[in-house]
């Protein structure tokens, strides 16, 4: 049986299990999963100079979003990780699927049609080459 409190134990397997690659969350961003996967699918496998390079000049909403997570994810693996930064590529990006805002759009002859404003969980995971 194993020895130490039980938080002691959760605590030691956590950290155990715990992914060493650095990364970075944005929760409930203002826009929907499948917007923001034509703009993840273009930057993954990339090193992270040409995928700042093709979020700069890509001209949809979420690519502005996600500039941003990448370099919080950058900034991740230099300063808890001591990564380099020309070293480092984008492993895994990925958006899943937010709560969605319901709103009512009135209608003709009394009718309501409902508005559906999705939001998403965008995660970033960076490599060393």
């Amino acid at each position: 049986m194993a020895k130490g409190h039980r938080s002691q134990i959760k605590r030691e397997r956590n950290n155990a299990n715990r992914e060493q690659r650095p990364s970075a969350k944005l929760s409930f961003a203002r826009v929907s999963v499948s917007k923001a996967c034509f703009v993840l699918d273009a930057i993954r496998g990339k090193d992270v100079t040409t995928a700042l390079g093709i979020l700069n000049y890509n001209p949809r909403y979420a690519s502005s979003i996600i500039k941003k997570l990448l370099e919080s994810a950058i900034a991740n693996a230099e300063n808890n990780n001591g990564m380099n930064a020309g070293n480092l590529y984008v492993a895994e990006c990925y958006a899943n699927k937010g709560p969605t805002m319901k709103r009512i759009r009135p209608r003709a002859q009394g009718r309501a049609y409902r508005i559906e404003k999705r939001m998403s969980h965008i995660t970033i995971v960076l490599d060393e080459r």
